[in-house]
């Protein structure tokens, strides 16, 4: 095992959740390629009856953006045991729409160079995945009365991980930012 490898190992580790279904299913895509870089992102919903938890991992190789994410599924009528769905993605990098950035500064009238977000969210798109937003569609007559139809855009959402400092901690939001920095310098050589 290579360093970064041993890293994303300790990282899964560390998030807690299902470490050993996880590495299988990284290993499985990633195919014996070198790790460059990686983040691990665990996230835990509250619903009203349940808690579900989620693992969101992003491995950046020499060629390649491998996306993976596992869900709990509790038990219910139909699967009388609990378990878990386990999906990668492997996209090669010359495939990569977009890196999209999201820094939420918390003081920006006393921000100083050097100093991390509170919150960063990122955004990696590559056409697979596109979300569109609709409203009715309007005319500058104020008294017009007649249906324009519906307006929208449509805006890649292939991955999106939202990472904050007050959630879970100012060293996440760091490692995020790395990776952001470096999956952002990758995806520019590719093209």
């Amino acid at each position: 095992m290579t360093g970064t490898t041993t890293d994303l190992r300790q990282d899964l580790d560390r998030a807690g959740y299902y470490p050993d279904l996880v590495a299988d299913v990284l290993d499985v895509a990633l195919a014996d390629e070198t790790v460059v870089a990686h983040l691990v992102h665990p996230e835990t919903t509250f619903d009203a009856d349940e808690v579900r938890r989620h693992v969101t991992v992003l491995v950046l190789t020499p060629t390649r953006l491998v996306v993976s994410h596992v869900d709990d599924h509790p038990a219910d009528s139909h699967h009388p045991a609990a378990s878990a769905s386990a999906t990668t993605e492997a996209v090669p990098l010359a495939e990569l729409r977009s890196v999209a950035l999201t820094h939420v500064i918390a003081s920006p009238a006393t921000h100083e160079t050097g100093t991390g977000p509170a919150e960063l969210t990122l955004a990696i798109g590559w056409g697979a995945v596109s979300r569109i937003d609709l409203e009715p569609a309007t005319c500058p007559d104020p008294a017009c009365e007649a249906d324009h139809g519906l307006t929208g855009s449509m805006t890649p959402d292939d991955i999106v991980v939202r990472i904050s400092a007050q959630a879970e901690g100012p060293g996440a939001v760091r490692a995020a930012v790395d990776f952001a920095r470096t999956l952002s310098a990758a995806s520019s050589r590719t093209r």
